[in-house]
């Protein structure tokens, strides 16, 4: 068999042809070729790129090979993104450049050459027609960097990195500067660009264009179609599924600033016809638009109850709860669960908005994995595609790094329409990890098994802001004197219970998986100890970590709970010792963030503003100053004198050199000796 041979020396010719998006691909391959290949020497062979508008099926490649004086390889697209993938294909199956290569710190081995089968390749067709991302809220990509809004250091991996996995389209974050250059560069690198249901064809958003007025669509018509005219103009030329939507401020339902759409029809009407405008006005500038609408939240409900009309030719998008099921999502403590799949008896184009990461202020989670056993996610999509929704598949990631075993079952499933679990995880650690990889498989699946299960329902896990919310929201009802009224924004996860009993739930219920936690954590660090440097770094940056934040925060959650039991029975010493035992336990978590910081990832969780495991510490701080005011002010000498000083020198001492008062560390430190309380 004759090969093509691919060394440093390799050329990729056509480029003169190209677009920017291809050529970005180009600069990809040529970084990984100079990554992989460790010097020049060996014969130089040409790899040629060029559209080829015989490939009927858009985004497909062929990969072909001829031989006059020197073997040239052709990766001739349909389009951009076929030439794209046809790049990466080389870069990923014989060059060896993994897709999170950058998020895992993954360098491919080096080599002098790779002999290259020249047996044509054609690009299979994929199972999802628009597969990609959406970087929610940016989580911790905002503050990684000193920019703001992030800039090209910051995104261009992002976008590498779904190109990789097959990704063609993506919203690049949230409500986030206009002059930002995020849309500016996925355009540029070939995606698809889509829109936030709370920002309508990529519209500013109202209250930032019109601060002064009033929010109403019947008010302000003129304003709304205004901007988005504007959103349209500025994106005419460019790839676009164009989300036609229409929401209130702060991605709130318009009627909660608008009291006038006070029944289900007056809100469906207006909706529908707002949509139907927005589809219109596109039109006067695109020829054959694509157009997609969330079906999320409350629109949703409005369309299964017959109010919203939808126009022709739009692609519905459903969505599932932020937890991975096929549900409407829980509105505070409301919890419907109403069926969303699409529907498998319509002719309609339909797809899913579907979570990996979310943020509800409750149990969702952001710095660490999808909480609920991968089954379910292989589950749900599994429904989705048998039920028609293979057109469309936004996948809201949040980031990269935290989230690379669900993204990458995710994307393996809109490539191929299909997964088997065991087997891709096999595959997933080897990609990872050089050595020990039953184990390391083992500690994987363990993970899934620890998380708390906090309701009845399959999908009832908890993430790590389980640890940080609840936590804060009983610290200010308990320093507003409300100890003996319960919480009712935690009735979500423990139904109309006193608050002694809401305490108790969410003490056992941390106690339930804290031993899972432990294990998991103990068996890490034994697997840690066999790893080699490389794989030991990695090993605690994208799982030790993780399980480090369940592990203090369940711990922390824990001590946290006791304390109140204690500061109920009045106390104080003994509460005060607990809470400071929570405050070290959640120091623990934010300490193995800073660990993970090394490097190019320096301040990388920086950023950590919605699950914000500092401001859990320093609302425990607040609390532990408090509970010593209860018995220890003014002179914050009493508990010292009391359970520590000598008894030989509690009627001798004198004033001046004693009276120095000990930090709430070191007090608590010696009470919990003194008590004997285990932390």
């Amino acid at each position: 068999m004759v090969y093509f041979n691919c060394n440093a020396n390799t050329v990729i010719t056509g480029t003169d042809e190209a677009s920017r998006a291809v050529q970005h691909a180009v600069d990809m391959l040529k970084r990984d070729i100079a990554n992989v290949f460790s010097d020049s020497t060996g014969e130089s062979h040409l790899i040629q790129i060029s559209y080829d508008k015989s490939l009927t099926e858009p985004e497909s490649y062929r990969i072909s090979f001829s031989t006059h004086e020197t073997p040239v390889m052709h990766i001739s697209g349909r389009d951009d993104l076929g030439i794209i993938y046809g790049l990466l294909y080389i870069s990923r199956e014989f060059l060896g450049v993994d897709p999170f290569w950058f998020w895992a710190d993954i360098l491919p081995d080096k080599r002098v050459s790779v002999s290259i089968p020249m047996e044509t390749v054609h690009s299979p067709k994929l199972k999802v027609r628009f597969r990609g991302w959406f970087v929610n809220d940016e989580v911790c990509l905002l503050g990684w960097k000193e920019a703001y809004p992030p800039t090209k250091e910051v995104w261009l991996p992002v976008f590498e990195t779904l190109l990789r996995c097959g990704g063609n389209m993506i919203i690049p974050g949230t409500d986030l500067p206009k002059h930002g250059i995020h849309f500016e560069l996925a355009s540029e690198m070939g995606l698809w660009i889509t829109h936030h249901h709370a920002e309508p064809l990529g519209a500013q958003m109202f209250k930032r264009a019109y601060p002064y007025e009033a929010a109403s669509y019947a008010k302000n018509k003129a304003l709304y179609e205004q901007l988005w005219e504007d959103a349209i103009q500025n994106q005419k030329d460019q790839k676009v599924i164009w989300g036609l939507s229409f929401r209130g401020q702060g991605d709130q339902p318009f009627w909660s600033h608008d009291q006038s759409y006070n029944t289900p029809e007056k809100r469906g009407k207006l909706i529908s016809d707002v949509l139907k405008k927005q589809k219109t006005m596109i039109e006067q500038y695109v020829e054959y638009p694509v157009c997609c609408v969330a079906l999320y939240g409350e629109i949703s409900e409005l369309y299964k109850e017959g109010h919203i009309d939808l126009p022709n030719g739009v692609i519905r998008m459903w969505a599932d709860n932020g937890y991975g099921k096929m549900v409407s999502r829980r509105n505070g403590n409301e919890d419907f669960r109403v069926p969303s799949m699409p529907e498998s008896d319509v002719q309609a184009q339909q797809g899913i908005y579907y979570h990996i990461t979310f943020h509800d202020l409750q149990a969702s989670n952001h710095l660490t994995m999808f909480p609920s056993c991968p089954s379910l996610i292989e589950t749900e999509l599994k429904k989705v595609l048998e039920a028609g929704g293979d057109d469309f598949l936004l996948l809201n990631a949040g980031n990269i790094r935290m989230h690379l075993y669900t993204l990458d079952i995710v994307s393996e499933i809109w490539n191929k329409g299909e997964i088997e679990l065991d087997q891709h995880l096999t595959r997933f650690i080897s990609r990872l990890y050089s050595s020990h990889m039953e184990e390391l498989k083992s500690v994987y699946e363990a993970y899934f098994v620890a998380t708390i299960p906090y309701g009845k329902h399959k999908d009832n896990k908890a993430g790590e802001q389980f640890y940080h919310h609840p936590p804060r929201k009983i610290i200010g009802h308990w320093l507003q004197g409300k100890t003996n009224t319960p919480i009712e924004s935690l009735f979500w996860a423990t139904g109309k219970q006193s608050i002694d009993d809401q305490i108790n739930y969410f003490k056992e219920k941390c106690q339930q998986s804290y031993q899972k936690w432990l294990s998991l954590k103990r068996d890490c660090d034994q697997l840690t100890n066999k790893l080699n440097q490389n794989d030991r770094i990695r090993f605690y940056d994208l799982f030790v970590l993780q399980v480090e934040l369940h592990l203090s925060g369940t711990k922390g959650f824990i001590h946290l709970c006791e304390a109140f039991e204690y500061y109920k029975k009045a106390d104080f010493p003994k509460a005060f010792v607990l809470a400071s035992q929570s405050l070290w336990d959640y120091q623990v978590g934010y300490q193995a963030m800073r660990k993970s910081e090394h490097g190019k990832w320096h301040n990388f969780y920086r950023a950590d503003w919605l699950t914000n495991v500092e401001w859990t510490m320093q609302s425990i701080i607040t609390l532990r100053k408090y509970l010593r005011m209860q018995g220890d002010s003014p002179d914050f000498f009493i508990w010292y004198k009391q359970y520590i000083m000598p008894e030989e020198e509690k009627h001798i001492y004198l004033e001046n050199t004693h009276r120095n008062p000990l930090p709430d560390d070191e007090l608590a430190k010696q009470l919990q000796d003194r008590f004997k309380m285990r932390s």
